[in-house]
């Protein structure tokens, strides 16, 4: 690890710890002395999803994320509880133990953590997801999530 004050390789780790899937570990530069931070995460899970007109693309923990996000605009949602969101889905993704995932099977794993996190967000992404047409649809939806 190179110190990014003096670039020098010198540097032993004093303290690390794990949180939520990244592990955190605070450094000094044996050289000049400089104490930093570092993150690691694991390398990011190598899947396609095949998408709802069958064309199939690498998956991307950014796209997740941004439509996690959108759903989720403008309603008292942490940004921190939407990244253990996507880490639940990514975890969850890797263990499958396949190359490929419907994008269908992601759109369900978000439903079902938004549920529980927020109505709201949940009907927001159920409409793109289940693409509504009509009033009837959000209605129809509306009543499954209030019987949960």
């Amino acid at each position: 690890m190179l110190c990014p004050k003096c670039h020098k390789g010198q540097t032993c780790v004093f303290d690390s710890r794990e949180e939520q899937g990244t592990i955190r570990r605070r450094r000094q530069c044996l050289k000049c002395g400089l104490r930093f931070t570092t993150y690691e995460r694991m390398e990011a899970i190598n899947l396609r999803v095949i998408k709802k007109d069958g064309k199939r693309e690498i998956f991307e923990r950014s796209k997740l994320l941004k439509g996690i996000k959108k759903s989720c605009e403008k309603r008292p949602i942490e940004l921190c509880e939407i990244d253990k969101i996507v880490e639940k889905i990514e975890t969850k993704l890797s263990q499958l133990g396949t190359k490929e995932v419907n994008s269908v099977e992601i759109g369900k794993l978000v439903l079902s953590e938004l549920k529980c996190l927020d109505k709201v967000a949940y009907m927001r992404f159920a409409s793109v997801h289940k693409q509504f047409d009509s009033l009837d649809d959000f209605e129809k939806e509306l009543h499954k999530i209030l019987k949960f």
